[in-house]
């Protein structure tokens, strides 16, 4: 029997401006299709979600512009990097995601990427509304804020 590969050990690939950019207001999982090619480009790492979107039609959710570079050892059963990806959703969260999704200034993105303990790929999706640049300013004041904080609580304690 094949040994399983441990949750721990899991490597995620981030979208570490989803959070800077964006309020999140709600998270959903969903499985992603892939060929064989791209579970080995992901699995090595490499891959973006920096501007990757999700829509959803009547039927189904699609996810663009997420970048899977090529697996070099795959030489003539590649895949097209920016290709758009089908995602897999069950028709009651696809029925409530579609009209909020819909609403004005409401965008659904990726914010993480990884392997399952199952060894299935799964996309961490979001939720969100664009923060305005006054927003952005203040969380990195409170950052600042928090991290002054944390540093003087260990160095009283020292």
């Amino acid at each position: 029997m094949a040994k399983k590969p441990s949750p721990s050990n899991e490597r995620r690939i981030l979208n570490k401006k989803a959070r800077h950019n964006y309020h999140i207001l709600q998270t959903v999982e969903a499985g992603i299709v892939l060929t064989g090619s791209e579970v080995k480009s992901l699995r090595a790492g490499s891959a973006q979600l920096t501007d990757a979107f999700v829509r959803i039609n009547e039927t189904e959710a699609t996810i663009y512009n997420f970048q899977i570079d090529r697996y070099p050892p795959a030489t003539d059963r590649n895949h097209e990097p920016l290709r758009p990806r089908r995602l897999l959703l069950h028709r009651r969260e696809l029925a409530k995601l579609r009209p909020q999704a819909e609403q004005k200034g409401v965008t659904l993105i990726p914010l993480s990427v990884y392997f399952n303990s199952r060894g299935l790929a799964k996309v961490e999706l979001a939720l969100a509304t664009g923060k305005k640049e006054y927003d952005k300013r203040e969380d990195l004041r409170k950052r600042a804020h928090q991290r002054e904080m944390d540093r003087a609580m260990t160095r009283r304690h020292r």
